[in-house]
C-alpha cells in the first residue's frame, strides 16, 4: 500500500505527517486506507530520522469510522476478521511506536475514527471538531481500543454513557473531561499542531519512548511492578547521549540540543 492515494505521507525535519485522504467520504476507513495506514505507521516507526508523528486528515472530517458501503457489499460480513486484521494492528502500531504520536483532529471523529485518536499519545483538536461513539446507533460495540482507552481517560460512568447514548462531544467538552489534551481555534490549529510537533521532535526521543512504554505497562502492573519497571527504564535513560546532553546543558546554563540518541 506504499503508493495508495488514501494516505498522504510527508516528512519535514524530524516530523512525519500521516494524512487520511478520503475526504469525499469523511475519511471513512476502507480496506485500502487501513492497509496503507498500517504501512506508513511502520515506515515512521522504523525511520530513525522521524522523532514525532502527526496523524491528521484532509477535508472537513478527521474520520467517520468504518466505510459501511464497503462492508455491506460483502455477502457475509466477518466482523471478527475486520477488527482483528484491520483495527487492532493500527492501535498496537501506535502504542508500540517508540516515538510520540499526535492525533490532530481537524473535524468530526466518529466510531473507529474517534477511538483511533484516543490511542495516540497526545490528542488536539480544532475548536469546531467533535467526537462521537457512534457504534450503538447501528447495534455494534466500540472497537479500535475504545473500551480500553476511553474509561481510563474519562472514567467508567462517563465512558459508559457516551458509548451507549452516542452523544456528540465538542472539542471544548472533550478537553474539560480529559478526553483530549487541548483544542485550538480553527484558524490557529495548524500553527499550534506544528509548534507541538516541533517541540516533541526536539525532545530526548529515547526518554519519551521509555515513558510511553511505562504508561502502557501501568494499565496492568501492580504498584510494585511499576516501581521496578521505572528503575529499569531510568537506568536505560541515564545511559543515553541525550541524558548527558541534558545535564551538560543544565550545568552550562544553555538550551539542550537533543539528538534522540
Amino acid at each position: 500500500m506504499e503508493n495508495s492515494t488514501t494516505i498522504i505521507y510527508t516528512q519535514e525535519g524530524g516530523i512525519a505527517t500521516i494524512t487520511l485522504n478520503r475526504p469525499s467520504v469523511f475519511n471513512s476507513f476502507n480496506h485500502e486506507m487501513i492497509k496503507a495506514l498500517q504501512y506508513h505507521l511502520d515506515v515512521a516507526a522504523q525511520d530513525a530520522s522521524v522523532r514525532a508523528v502527526v496523524l491528521t486528515a484532509s477535508g472537513k472530517a478527521f474520520c467517520a469510522g468504518q466505510d459501511l458501503g464497503e462492508v455491506l457489499e460483502e455477502t457475509a460480513i466477518d466482523f471478527k476478521k475486520i477488527v482483528q486484521e484491520n483495527y487492532n494492528p493500527l492501535v498496537l502500531k501506535i502504542r508500540n511506536m517508540e516515538k510520540p504520536v499526535i492525533a490532530a483532529i481537524n473535524g468530526v471523529a466518529a466510531g473507529a475514527g474517534a477511538n483511533l485518536a484516543l490511542a495516540c499519545d497526545i490528542v488536539v483538536a480544532k475548536e469546531s471538531a467533535n467526537f462521537i461513539q457512534a457504534f450503538s446507533k447501528i447495534g455494534l460495540i466500540p472497537d479500535c481500543g475504545g473500551t480500553y482507552f476511553l474509561p481510563r481517560l474519562i472514567g467508567f460512568q462517563k465512558a459508559s454513557a457516551l458509548m451507549m447514548l452516542a452523544d456528540k462531544v465538542s472539542a471544548s467538552q472533550a478537553k474539560e473531561i480529559g478526553m483530549i489534551y487541548d483544542y485550538f481555534s480553527d484558524d490557529e490549529f495548524d500553527a499550534n499542531v506544528s509548534k507541538l510537533a516541533e517541540k516533541l521532535a526536539s525532545l530526548p526521543t529515547k526518554g519519551l519512548a521509555y515513558t510511553k512504554k511505562l504508561l502502557n505497562q501501568s494499565f496492568q502492573n501492580s504498584i510494585e511492578d511499576q516501581l521496578t519497571q521505572e528503575s529499569l527504564f531510568q537506568d536505560q535513560a541515564g545511559n543515553t547521549a541525550d541524558y548527558k546532553e541534558g545535564v551538560d546543558a543544565f550545568l552550562e546554563k544553555r538550551n539542550p540540543i537533543f539528538k534522540g540518541e
